[in-house]
């Protein structure tokens, strides 16, 4: 089996988490992917949380996992694009490539000859892309965004997870808002390459934290950018339906159901031991059991407090109950639905040896579509990805010579 994408070159000029996990995921699909990096590197290297293994592991143990999983597969070339001869190699490149992808601004863009008016020149069929975080043009254009303040933030996505009216912030896990917005920027450039190769025609492509967060809630936008209203901020107490809620059970483990049918009530009850409550007044109609939901929650409460989270699992199960664990993320790495789908496979690379990755969530039938490889050192490929741009051994010294590129193998 052939991969997707393994005529297509890619150079990226990129850095943290966004824009590089689009170019990961490319690089899984078979495209050989250039990383061009500053002559200090990417600064998301050897960034990543130390690993705790339960027994010593001296090969894995200081090795960069959140970089790795990034910007496995790809090469990276280590060049000064502050001179006029870092900026003349990123050209050559450019010149052999279908797609490049950038999270610089605009007006970096513009100031190192990266915008997509100047990389057309050199290369008229290029897919130019960007992923910045908000936009190449209005108001905000001009400000730097990460996925906690654009993503996060901005969107509103924070403030409509509080618990209520009063309820704090939260705060997101790393890179979650990098890799949404990240699989946007995929399949914008995977229907840019379409139309470059149907037309024979450069084009641009670009997305942005805030538009990815924004469309994660389209479906509460449709009504809002309608309307224009506050969104209800709903803490357990104040939910809805009873049966589309969360509640601890007696290990102090986590449940979430959703069976928003009013018909799902009764049968709800009867699983967890409240089935007198079927027939309490309190609780008759869909409109009964909102108004009374903080009384409804405590007594559900202490029905799940008779079992832990695994023994109620089995339960819902026998019982057709439509449930989820709310499962740490130690719990979801061994988990076996993530084993039998393939989100952890394997990596062998020469420094680190084999170890665990995180899959892209999506699979095919016919096609190596897979991690190929650890993330390259800063400057590992600079000689020959610079040989297969035309460069002759001699130019290429003389180019690291001058400080202009860094070849560290």
């Amino acid at each position: 089996m052939g991969a997707p994408l393994d005529d297509v070159t890619i150079v990226e000029i990129d850095n943290w988490m966004a824009a590089p996990s689009a170019c990961a995921i490319f690089a899984d699909m078979g495209a050989q992917v250039i990383k061009v990096e500053p002559l200090s590197g990417d600064p998301m290297r050897n960034m990543s949380r130390p690993p705790k293994f339960a027994e010593p592991n001296e090969a894995l143990q200081d090795y960069d996992f959140q970089f790795d999983v990034d910007n496995r597969g790809k090469r990276s070339i280590g060049v000064a694009l502050d001179t006029d001869a870092g900026i003349e190699i990123v050209h050559r490149l450019v010149e052999q490539a279908d797609v490049f992808v950038c999270n610089l601004l605009a007006r970096r863009q513009q100031k190192f000859r990266l915008d997509a008016e100047s990389l057309f020149k050199r290369n008229p069929r290029l897919v130019h892309a960007t992923l910045t975080g908000y936009g190449t043009t209005g108001p905000e254009a001009w400000r730097p965004g990460y996925d906690i303040t654009a993503f996060f933030g901005r969107s509103g996505l924070y403030d409509a997870s509080r618990e209520g009216d009063d309820g704090e912030v939260g705060w997101a896990r790393p890179a979650q808002g990098d890799h949404t917005t990240g699989i946007a920027l995929v399949a914008g450039v995977l229907a840019a390459l379409r139309q470059a190769e149907r037309t024979g025609e450069g084009q641009q492509v670009e997305t942005s934290l805030f538009e990815a967060a924004i469309w994660t809630q389209a479906s509460d936008y449709a009504v809002t950018a309608v309307d224009r209203a506050p969104v209800r901020r709903r803490a357990r107490p104040n939910m809805l339906n009873i049966t589309s809620n969360r509640f601890p059970c007696g290990d102090g483990n986590w449940v979430v159901f959703n069976m928003p049918e009013p018909s799902a009530w009764s049968k709800f009850a009867r699983v967890i031991g409240l089935e007198d409550l079927i027939e309490d007044e309190r609780f008759a109609t869909p409109g009964d059991r909102y108004r009374a939901m903080p009384e409804l929650v405590a007594l559900v409460d202490a029905a799940l407090a008779a079992k832990s989270r695994d023994e109620w699992g089995e339960v819902f199960d026998a019982n057709g109950i439509i449930w989820g664990p709310v499962l740490g993320l130690h719990e979801v790495a061994i988990d076996p639905q993530a084993e039998a789908i393939g989100m952890f496979p394997s990596i062998t690379g020469a420094d680190a040896g084999t170890y665990r990755t995180v899959n892209a969530p999506m699979r095919f039938a016919n096609a190596e579509v897979q991690p190929r490889g650890p993330a390259p050192v800063l400057g590992a490929d600079t000689r020959d990805v610079l040989a297969r741009a035309g460069f002759d051994a001699a130019a290429i010294d003389q180019l690291i010579s001058d400080g202009v590129v860094i070849a560290t193998r």
